[in-house]
């Protein structure tokens, strides 16, 4: 018997291969200490990065524990720093599950609230596409042993191996299993993921159903539209609650009315808020009772993400005591912000559980739709309203570029604010429940008053139309060609937009071409190319473009003011010197507007920030500073960023912050320049690059969250990146006086 060893275990395998099962059967038997680490759950039971995996593993390993770590390490890359835990008291082993891809989306097409939300049709064209990448792990990655599962019965032999390993025990070395190191995608599966990968602006069809996937990949014999009688969970969701009959029932005789109106709403105040279950669903289901009959034709759909959600079972109960109409009014577990592309759920407007300023950040579903829609629901929502008192709420329309606008046919978002009974929050009511269910009662009120005031705005365009309400205006495909009723329909025409319960739009920046709107209305200085990719500005947005093209009328934001060029404080720096050089060009609304015939205001902009770069190292000679323009900027009109590397800054709040200044999506002032003059324009960067995981700018460590980063960044002296030192990338004291 060798000395006793943690082990650490690398799970390969595509969604739906059943890694997770199989984590949990080893662990429901095994006398040996396991901790599971899953990507989707690691920040405290949310979606979290690679990096706050390996800190969870090292942490458990220091403990004397045995690791699962439950990804998809589908390749060498994805497996290697993990490999890297090994020690002479750590052994690193990969369990292959290798079964059939038919198998594996038959799973993932299946199931319900998966921790990542993996599921439904877009379920199965992520497997597929990872099984193309697969690469068998090899015993010259670091490993100690390999077990290759091809079928049932090798998983299940594979169990038994690691249930029985005792905490005093170790298993022999080598690869086990047979393994077949060409294989990658079944034959004929090809085929069938042609009618699942869909294109995003209509993703998952109502004609690819989640029961149709499932029933051409397993050849089931099951009518489409009778998803109760599926199986709704996998072998791998085993012991998971699912919904109950006639709820699943309720949905699928209303899933195709693609014509219905929908709101989607999550329980306003009973999770952060920490307000008693028992009471607030009693207000739910008492409010739903008082507007499904006003709405018409309307659907409201309760969404909670959690299969054993308790307020979705009690608001059941009491909705059926209540003889509420199931067709009008039905619970749903999903993601709120997913629920076409991953539930087949079509919604047209969603409610946001909003936070009194009106902010992305905190957790739940606030910071879930503010993610998912992206940074023009934010512009969008500081065009409608500053803050939130409780019980108010504020309709905001989506704009069309939004994710959620494209992907998800979300036309609205709807926020409202309940009662707080978390004495960690905001107006904090000392368990009065008398005054908490009176703002609870108000808040659903003004939710379904909003969603009242949407669809009178519809009905008014589609009789303007001469349509009838539910005619094709009301298509999913048509609303994402016109976009939603109250946005503009024509560059010379404002259609009124209403809302209810919003505090005043603020009016600092406005200019006479910001009463267009914020969605769709173009600026790009007459340049009105029918192809091109447009970007909406709103009227928050325009701020940088008031100041550029008139200083005289913002004194107090400019500290230079020259022909061609005006230069400014940011208003919310992210380090100790951050400045903002503006060009004072009309057209110039972002870095992809700009073409060889600029390149002289270019470097004009790059010395003017060398200019004040050498005034600040003259005050602080430790200082380095970096000149740069972001990719896709948040605010109209170009702007060269001047910013010192040691980004100690109250306002750097998020890896949003963070990854926008040091990531690729950054691009360097002496690069654009160059590219610009060698092929006519700038690489322009995706901004899915922000959600990158967290790195040091020197050392390029990766941390779990901001304050850990920062905390570091703060004494990490290692030198920079070779790339940065190179072509005058970053500028010190000692090269101040070197220019492009």
């Amino acid at each position: 018997m060798e000395e006793s060893k943690s082990v650490v275990v690398i799970l390969v395998g595509a969604p739906g291969s059943g890694k997770s099962t199989f984590c949990d059967n080893v662990m429901r038997s095994s006398s040996r200490s396991w901790v599971r680490i899953c990507q989707d759950t690691v920040g405290n039971g949310k979606a979290g990065t690679k990096a706050q995996c390996l800190a969870s593993a090292s942490s458990a390993l220091k403990d004397g524990k045995s690791v699962f770590i439950d990804r998809c390490n589908i390749n060498r890359e994805q497996r290697a720093d993990f490999v890297n835990l090994h020690s002479s008291h750590v052994d690193v082993h990969a369990v292959v599950l290798d079964l059939p891809a038919k198998l594996c989306i038959s799973r993932s097409v299946k199931r319900r609230g998966h921790e990542g939300n993996l599921q439904g049709g877009k379920a199965a064209a992520v497997v597929n596409q990872m099984l193309q990448k697969k690469e068998l792990p090899k015993l010259s990655e670091g490993f100690s042993r390999i077990t290759f599962c091809q079928n049932e019965s090798d998983v299940q032999a594979a169990v038994t191996t690691y249930s029985e390993l005792d905490p005093l025990c170790t298993l022999p070395s080598g690869c086990f299993g047979q393994k077949n190191p060409d294989s990658k995608v079944q034959l004929g599966i090809m085929k069938f993921l042609k009618k699942v990968d869909a294109p995003s602006s209509a993703r998952y069809d109502t004609s690819v159903s989640q029961d149709s996937v499932a029933n051409q990949v397993t050849k089931e014999k099951t009518p489409s539209n009778k998803l109760a009688e599926q199986a709704p969970a996998s072998s791998n969701n085993t012991g998971k609650e699912v919904e109950d009959d006639q709820e699943m029932g309720s949905f699928c005789d209303t899933n195709l009315l693609d014509s219905v109106p929908t709101l989607a709403f999550p329980s306003i105040s009973t999770a952060d808020f920490q307000f008693n279950l028992e009471k607030a669903s009693d207000i739910i289901v008492e409010k739903v009772a008082e507007y499904v009959e006003k709405l018409g034709n309307a659907r409201l759909v309760l969404v909670d993400l959690s299969n054993g959600s308790k307020i979705l079972s009690l608001v059941r109960s009491k909705a059926a005591q209540k003889n509420i109409n199931s067709s009008k009014f039905f619970t749903f577990v999903g993601d709120i912000t997913c629920l076409y592309s991953q539930g087949d759920l079509r919604c047209n407007v969603i409610a946001n559980a909003a936070n009194w300023r009106l902010k992305p950040g905190g957790g739940g579903v606030n910071a879930a739709i503010f993610r998912a829609a992206g940074p023009t629901l934010e512009i969008a929502t500081k065009e409608r309203a500053e803050s939130l008192a409780p019980g108010k709420a504020v309709v905001v329309p989506l704009p069309s570029s939004s994710r959620l606008f494209r992907s998800e046919g979300v036309t609205h978002v709807i926020h409202v604010l309940g009662p707080n009974m978390n004495p960690q929050r905001p107006n904090f009511l000392n368990k009065d429940y008398t005054n908490g269910c009176i703002v609870l009662r108000e808040a659903y009120s003004s939710l379904f008053e909003g969603f009242a005031s949407i669809l009178r705005s519809r009905e008014k365009l589609s009789k303007e139309k001469g349509e009838e309400p539910g005619s094709k205006l009301s298509t999913l495909q048509d609303r994402l060609e016109r976009g939603p009723v109250d946005q503009i329909l024509d560059s010379n025409q404002k259609v009124k937009r209403e809302g209810v319960y919003a505090s005043e739009i603020s009016k600092k920046y406005k200019g006479s071409q910001d009463e267009l709107g914020s969605s769709i209305t173009n600026f790009r200085g007459g340049n009105d190319k029918a192809d091109d990719e447009t970007k909406g500005w709103g009227s928050w947005a325009q701020a940088l473009y008031q100041i550029a093209m008139h200083p005289e009328r913002n004194k107090n934001d400019v500290i230079e003011v020259l022909d061609d060029v005006v230069v400014m404080s940011d208003l919310y720096p992210k380090a100790q010197k951050h400045l903002l050089v503006l060009a004072r060009a009309e057209g110039l609304d972002r870095l992809a507007d700009v073409r060889k015939e600029h390149l002289q205001l270019l470097s004009r902009m790059h010395a003017v920030g060398l200019k004040w770069v050498e005034k600040f190292l003259a005050e602080n000679e430790s200082l380095v500073f970096r000149l740069g323009y972001h990719s896709e900027p948040s605010m109209r009109q170009l702007h060269l960023h001047v910013i010192s590397q040691d980004f100690d800054s109250k306002h750097l709040k998020n890896k949003k912050h963070w990854n926008s200044f040091n990531a690729v999506f950054f691009r360097d002032s002496v690069d654009v320049m160059e590219e610009i003059r060698e092929h006519g324009k700038a690489k322009i960067e995706d901004e899915g690059i922000l959600s990158m995981e967290l790195r040091c700018n020197r050392c390029r460590s990766a941390h779990p969250n901001i304050p850990r980063l920062k905390s570091h960044v703060s004494s990490c002296r290692a030198p920079f990146p070779a790339t940065l030192l190179q072509n005058r990338r970053l500028v010190f004291a000692s090269t101040k006086d070197g220019r492009s």
